[in-house]
């Protein structure tokens, strides 16, 4: 097990910066996600780090150890692909026995290694089959055993859960984090579902345009987003622009464009006038056919649209000028929907309002009333 620690790393594809002048400190252990839409440089921070890639500037350290030019092979690196790189004319054993045959490991602790690798990832009665014969998610545990059986110091993961049908993913997503969690190995994991990324992570990189965009645990990325791109990217979100209007030590007021008053929690050096991007959560706004006075913030509004999903339902609400995404749990036998076209009240506490930008020249340029998935 090892740390690893990145210093201004940059790659560049010739015009392209994939990896814009990146420093990370990945902790022993840890579980950490690279996270970001497609092209952000997430992938080619991955093989860089496995060695497939070469920095244009910067230094790679495992532990005390610079191993910015080591080849891969001298890396010690476990390493899963989303295709899994299986050898369809090898056995499930063989499989897993290949890296341990290239480094000349003897035949009896081969054997013991091999079978406990299987016995983790329970392919152990599969041992003498072929890929072919396997399901997607078998052939995901026979690469992962295949990656964990040379006793690896570092685990990357190229989006290996990306070939999996849903209730299969979700499940190896549980099996994959308790089996990381016991084996400690310094993981990292590429993705790009936000999902994924806040199940699985101790932390998470969000990237964009090959930089850190912001890096946290899950609920510091997810409640609390430092910019635009973050808060859009991970969940659904409600975009509100406004002006302040009047500040106290522990709230302030922000009033809309059309007219909408909003109320929220201080942030230290908040002056009126301020003009920023505020947001809150669609699961932290409550609907009601009548109003409900406890709430910090309350806003009449006609429900334009609804989508049914099982455990919750979303709703799109007209209210003033913009549109905003409601989701409600469906949490009774039989859960009371709100029709589309009805009055109602929208509600939330100024706890679930955060500033995303606050300045004094102009307001943000969001879009009145964007919702964003």
């Amino acid at each position: 097990m090892a740390g690893v620690i990145l210093e201004g790393i940059t790659k560049r594809f010739g015009s392209v910066v994939a990896v814009d002048n990146l420093t990370l400190k990945i902790g022993h252990g840890e579980f950490l996600f690279l996270l970001g839409p497609s092209g952000c440089g997430k992938t080619t921070l991955l093989r860089t780090i496995a060695g497939y890639e070469r920095p244009d500037s910067g230094r790679l350290f495992f532990d005390d150890r610079e191993s910015t030019h080591i080849h891969p092979s001298k890396r010690n690196i476990g390493m899963v692909f989303q295709n899994y790189a299986l050898f369809p004319h090898m056995s499930v054993y063989k499989n897993v026995e290949f890296g341990l045959r290239v480094r000349r490991v003897h035949k009896p602790e081969r054997r013991r290694r091999i079978m406990n690798s299987l016995e983790m990832v329970k392919l152990e009665d599969l041992a003498q089959r072929y890929p072919l014969q396997l399901s997607g998610g078998q052939q995901q545990r026979v690469a992962l055993a295949r990656a964990i059986v040379i006793d690896p110091d570092i685990l990357l993961l190229d989006e290996p859960l990306g070939a999996l049908d849903r209730k299969l993913r979700t499940d190896m997503q549980l099996e994959l984090k308790m089996l990381q969690k016991k084996l400690k190995i310094t993981t990292i994991f590429v993705t790009h579902d936000q999902e994924e990324a806040l199940t699985m992570a101790d932390r998470i990189v969000l990237m964009k345009d090959g930089r850190c965009e912001q890096l946290g645990s899950p609920l510091e990325i997810y409640e609390r987003p430092a910019t635009e791109f973050v808060a859009s990217f991970i969940g659904a979100i409600n975009f509100l622009a406004g002006t302040v209007v009047s500040v106290d030590p522990d709230v302030t007021e922000v009033r809309t464009p059309d007219g909408l008053r909003i109320i929220m929690d201080t942030v230290a050096g908040t002056v009126i006038g301020d003009r920023g991007t505020f947001v809150v959560r669609p699961e932290k706004l409550v609907l009601g056919r009548t109003m409900k006075p406890q709430y910090d913030n309350v806003m009449l509004g006609r429900i334009q649209n609804s989508l049914y999903m099982g455990d919750m339902t979303h709703y799109y609400i007209a209210v003033a000028d913009r549109k905003l995404l409601v989701v409600e749990q469906n949490l009774s036998v039989n859960p009371a929907l709100y029709e589309v076209g009805c009055e109602v009240f929208v509600h939330f506490d100024r706890r679930s309002v955060l500033a995303i930008s606050m300045h004094n020249d102009s307001i943000a340029s969001v879009e009145r009333g964007a919702v964003q998935a």
